[in-house]
């Protein structure tokens, strides 16, 4: 059924020309009586067809006893009956008289097993008819500019939404409904909203694509709580991405649940909300962490949808104190904050001798006292064209009736001159003035510091660059097998795949592995080789620093004695011999394969620590070189591969080429890699490269190797 997700097919549940409404009733209030009075008030252009056996008018209307009834096709159903009527309701159609249905009834799926079978039952219905299906268990949706109102909310009946270009989707019918009224308090015009509820057909990402088909649309909001399809929703936010729609996403449920008994750092570490986060940097979706800031950027995004990559911020303040505050979260977020020229500030010092005519330019009080004075600096600042936003703090002034004509021409005048250049005002003003200024090009926020965080959101936003990903023949040959692989087997593994790895040789005897040791001019390494033992130092598997053949041989026996004695079930496989290597700084990568969304790749610093500081990154697999190069830069440890206190730069180039091998051998090896852990890897002084010095791959226990 999924196939049949076009643009074309969906306008036709979001623009319907016709609408049946199953339930259809006279009493106000009701679920089948609110969207037939939200449908007349707005002046609904298509066909309004009420269905219910006991009526005969509704709402003036002429009312049908069944859907078989109607002599016409009928492009939306809404269907606002029991759950246990919902499909006998249905079948009652003409095959080939619905195209879409919109299901507000509850009791499937989310009540249990039966609701659960009954949804399965709709769904099989829906599929034979060619029917799509928004719900059950929904809020349906509003088509603003056709004045669709296909919703059984009742907030639109306590005053409508202008249109507007925002497209808001969510999972939630009562986040919907609340945020359908925030909207609408905040005179943020929608193109359309929509409600998903249990998804047993459309979910976001399809109602996330159809928004990026939708010419009305230019921003889009969601609200998402949780994912069945990862390929799906990473199609639908690369179409928005590809399209310049910017995708802004509050996700519920930031927790890692995912994690427990993992059997590796990166499984233990990618849980479920650090996937999502890195689905949404790298497919240039903006994640907002509260409700104020989801509207926030949404709101900004649609008043300034052509902003330049101009990263640097002016501020205006009548506060110095207030200035520098706003200044430190400029830094924080990573804005700059360039000084004026100095004709510039001659021009502000000789009105103002007293004022700060740095950035923050500090107009002091005396502006309030000289009303032109902020709208000639504003212009002298923008004019240079050294600046890509404006943000003004006026605290209490705002409220002055003698400032408020001058606050609208400000306003007005900046907009006309810059309609490019956001503007914010951080002023205490009561909620009508407030829209005032917002209609007329500006954001205003109490907060100075919400408003210099809400024009980093968007200043910074830029769409991603999303490699094409086609399947071809994988580049390795893997070993056939389920369960984890012996530490010798993942090496050759990650060196078929051009991840560098330490020279090494197995031994099965304490003679070879003095031969083995000769051929470095540097103490050994000697580790049991086993895939049964993850945790090799836990049962006395390993030796550093091994000089000399008679500690080599010693070392081998310790080796097979003490794990034998600790694991005396594990199938040992020999003992593996390598150089010691110094120098470098130890690096962490690793491969865990989410059930949504496929393999995540996770780098970090390693060590011992790396689950307790958590100073990691993720991507989705692949992934190209600039994905690698963000997630390097990333940790809060990145300093430390720069070169820190004296120390030269690691070779982070070959680290990110690390990365993108990995990334590559994941994906081709999806369905038969569960996990990959190379724990250190070393990441050699500039122009050295990288090295493995340990690594475990766990397969799948069903899928078996691309070759």
């Amino acid at each position: 059924m999924l196939n049949m997700n076009t643009c074309q097919t969906l306008n036709s549940l979001f623009s319907p020309k016709s609408i049946a409404i199953l339930g259809a009733s006279n009493t106000a209030g009701q679920s089948g009586a609110v969207p037939i009075a939200l449908l007349l008030e707005a002046g609904y252009a298509g066909k309004i067809y009420p269905v219910n056996p006991r009526q005969n008018t509704i709402y003036g209307l002429p009312c049908h006893a069944c859907l078989s009834d109607i002599d016409d096709a009928i492009d939306l159903v809404i269907v606002a009956v029991p759950a246990a009527h919902v499909l006998a309701a249905l079948e009652k159609s003409r095959p080939g008289q619905i195209s879409n249905a919109v299901i507000f009834s509850s009791g499937f799926a989310e009540v249990g097993d039966t609701g659960f079978q009954l949804q399965q039952q709709l769904r099989a219905f829906a599929q034979e008819r060619h029917i799509r299906l928004l719900g059950p268990n929904c809020l349906g949706f509003i088509n603003v500019r056709t004045h669709t109102y296909a919703t059984f909310s009742p907030a639109p009946l306590n005053g409508r939404l202008p249109a507007g270009d925002v497209g808001m989707v969510t999972q939630s019918g009562a986040f919907g409904a609340y945020a359908y009224c925030l909207a609408r308090e905040r005179h943020l015009g929608l193109s359309c909203w929509i409600s998903t509820g249990n998804e047993s057909d459309l979910d976001v990402a399809d109602c996330i694509q159809w928004l990026v088909d939708d010419p009305d649309t230019n921003v889009i909001m969601a609200y998402i709580e949780g994912c069945k399809n990862g390929d799906k929703l990473k199609r639908a936010l690369a179409a928005a991405n590809n399209a310049s729609k910017p995708v802004v996403v509050t996700k519920i449920g930031r927790t890692n649940s995912g994690a427990l008994a993992a059997a590796s750092h990166t499984a233990a570490l990618a849980g479920d909300d650090a996937v999502y986060d890195a689905l949404f940097k790298q497919y240039g979706a903006i994640r907002a962490y509260t409700i104020e800031e989801f509207f926030n950027v949404g709101q900004a995004l649609s008043k300034w949808p052509r902003r330049s990559a101009n990263h640097n911020l002016a501020i205006i303040s009548i506060s110095g104190g207030v200035g520098a505050l706003m200044a430190d979260e400029a830094d924080e977020h990573r804005l700059n904050l360039p000084t004026p020229p100095d004709e510039v500030k001659a021009r502000l010092l000789a009105r103002i001798p007293f004022a700060g005519a740095n950035n923050p330019v500090d107009v002091t009080g005396h502006a309030l006292t000289d009303l032109s004075i902020l709208l000639d600096t504003s212009r002298d600042l923008l004019s240079t064209g050294n600046y890509g936003a404006l943000a003004i703090f006026l605290a209490a002034a705002g409220s002055s009736e003698t400032l408020w004509p001058y606050l609208q021409e400000l306003v007005s005048v900046l907009h006309t001159e810059y309609p490019d250049i956001p503007l914010t005002i951080s002023a205490l003003l009561p909620p009508e003035r407030k829209n005032v200024l917002q209609q007329s090009g500006s954001m205003v926020f109490a907060d100075p510091s919400v408003a210099i965080r809400t024009l980093s959101r968007i200043m910074r936003h830029r769409p991603a660059m999303i490699p094409a990903v086609t399947d071809g023949q994988s580049s390795v040959s893997p070993p056939e097998g389920v369960g984890a692989l012996n530490e010798a087997d993942s090496l050759a593994l990650l060196n078929n795949a051009t991840i560098p790895v330490i020279p090494f040789a197995v031994a099965n005897s304490a003679s070879e592995a003095q031969a083995i040791a000769r051929r470095w001019n540097s103490p050994a390494v000697m580790k049991i080789v086993s895939a049964d033992i993850l945790h090799k130092s836990d049962v006395g598997g390993v030796k550093l620093g091994i000089k000399g053949d008679q500690a080599v041989s010693h070392a081998y026996d310790d080796i097979l004695s003490s794990v034998q004695s600790k694991m005396p079930q594990a199938k040992i496989d020999g003992v593996l011999v390598a150089p010691m290597r110094n120098g470098g700084i130890e690096c962490i990568m690793g491969v865990h394969r989410d059930a949504v969304f496929g393999p995540v790749v996770m780098f970090g610093l390693g060590g011992i620590f790396v689950e307790i500081l958590k100073d990691v990154s993720f991507r989705l697999a692949p992934f190209d070189r600039g994905q690698a190069l963000s997630m390097i830069q990333e940790i809060r440890a990145t300093a430390l591969l720069s070169g820190a206190r004296g120390q030269g730069p690691a070779d982070i180039p070959a680290l990110a080429d690390t990365l993108v091998a990995l990334s590559r051998l994941a994906y081709e090896q999806r369905e038969y890699i569960e996990s990959i852990d190379i724990n250190p890897i070393l990441a050699l002084p500039e122009g050295q490269g990288v090295l493995a010095l340990d690594g475990v791959i766990i397969r799948n226990r069903t899928a078996q190797p691309v070759n």
